[in-house]
């Protein structure tokens, strides 16, 4: 069985294996690749077992990450919470394992990471070993408006909602860049309380020229003052919340709980029917609680690498909370340079 190599970019058989397959997600979409291609220097390709005059029946895409600091690597993808392997049939997926292995070793590659969604997923192939776990969130919006916020936390969640209200926070929504510098603001601020640099600006304005609409920002305001934000991304009938911050001094307005039940509202009535509130590290239990009392349901879910690949090692472990430290004494200009300088060797 031959193995062929695409570009997703440019190859529209790519488009169409998204639109029909059950496990595509706005990782995998031409914008998404597209902005990581712009920002960063990434080059997306998809092995596939279809012959070049044929339909795409199946895919596996990586991105070719080049970088001084952390080597070469081939990645599925970066930045993504989760990218499947769009592959049907097990002979097929064993085939295309081998291929990228294959792949990364003519390459040079350090090693090869695919990141999947489904807990249950395994590399049916050999030279695969677990790298990182996360806990992984989603929401189904089939049940009722009442019955979804009735599910939410009473105290923690549905009555900041309620003082929000109450407080009259103003709701804006949209993709003015206006909006996208206040979202990125409130951003900052909270990388910063985080010990985490902020992705460069140019990353989010690649995403709104790319993403064709599919991208919004919402807005929490407080006479004026924008006071909490979240960045989300549409695909089909999922929206994906993807990026968020807040003001800490209005934090007890309710801001976020109050962002997150209007994204709900208007997720339902345009007919979406989950919200995939993405990966949060299992060392991070004030945001797995905050997703948890969302009502939404909570897996385990496991990064796999090949090619030399071996799990996150403790030294790297100690290094990121020395890091965390440094970086949450950074003044703000240096911090966001940080970002700008070291995102493209992170993916």
């Amino acid at each position: 069985m031959a193995v062929y190599s695409i570009n997703p970019l440019t190859d529209p058989r790519w488009d169409a294996l998204l639109a029909d397959h059950p496990r595509a997600a706005v990782f995998h979409t031409r914008g998404w690749l597209q902005a990581l291609q712009r920002t960063y220097g990434y080059q997306p390709i998809v092995l596939t077992t279809s012959g070049p005059l044929e339909p795409l029946r199946n895919g596996l895409v990586f991105c070719q990450l080049e970088s001084w600091i952390s080597g070469r690597r081939l990645v599925s993808l970066p930045f993504s919470d989760h990218c499947d392997p769009l592959i049907d049939s097990v002979d097929d997926e064993r085939k295309l394992l081998e291929a990228a292995l294959e792949f990364a070793r003519e390459t040079r590659c350090r090693y090869t990471e695919i990141r999947p969604s489904l807990m249950s997923w395994q590399p049916v192939a050999n030279s695969w070993c677990p790298s990182e776990r996360f806990r992984f969130h989603a929401l189904s919006l089939q049940a009722s408006e009442q019955e979804l916020f009735s599910r939410m936390h009473s105290d923690c969640i549905r009555r900041k909602v309620r003082r929000a209200e109450k407080e009259r926070l103003e709701y804006i929504q949209g993709t003015e860049r206006p909006l996208l510098h206040d979202f990125y603001e409130l951003l900052v601020q909270t990388r910063g309380r985080h010990g985490v640099p902020p992705p460069p600006m140019e990353w989010f304005r690649d995403l709104f020229q790319t993403m064709n609409g599919c991208i919004k920002v919402r807005i929490a305001a407080k006479d004026g003052r924008p006071v909490a934000a979240i960045l989300t991304l549409d695909f089909r009938t999922t929206v994906t919340y993807k990026y968020g911050g807040s003001d800490d001094e209005y934090n007890h307005l309710g801001g976020m709980p109050f962002l997150f039940w209007k994204l709900i509202q208007e997720a339902r009535q345009q007919g979406m029917r989950l919200l995939d509130l993405g990966r949060s590290d299992e060392d991070n239990p004030g945001l797995i609680t905050f997703k948890n009392r969302l009502g939404a349901n909570s897996d385990i879910i496991t990064y796999w690498r090949g090619s030399g690949g071996h799990p996150v090692s403790p030294c790297a472990q100690v290094l990121g909370r020395v890091g965390k430290l440094l970086f949450r004494s950074l003044p703000r200009p240096i911090l966001i340079a940080s970002g700008r300088i070291l995102y493209k060797h992170a993916g």
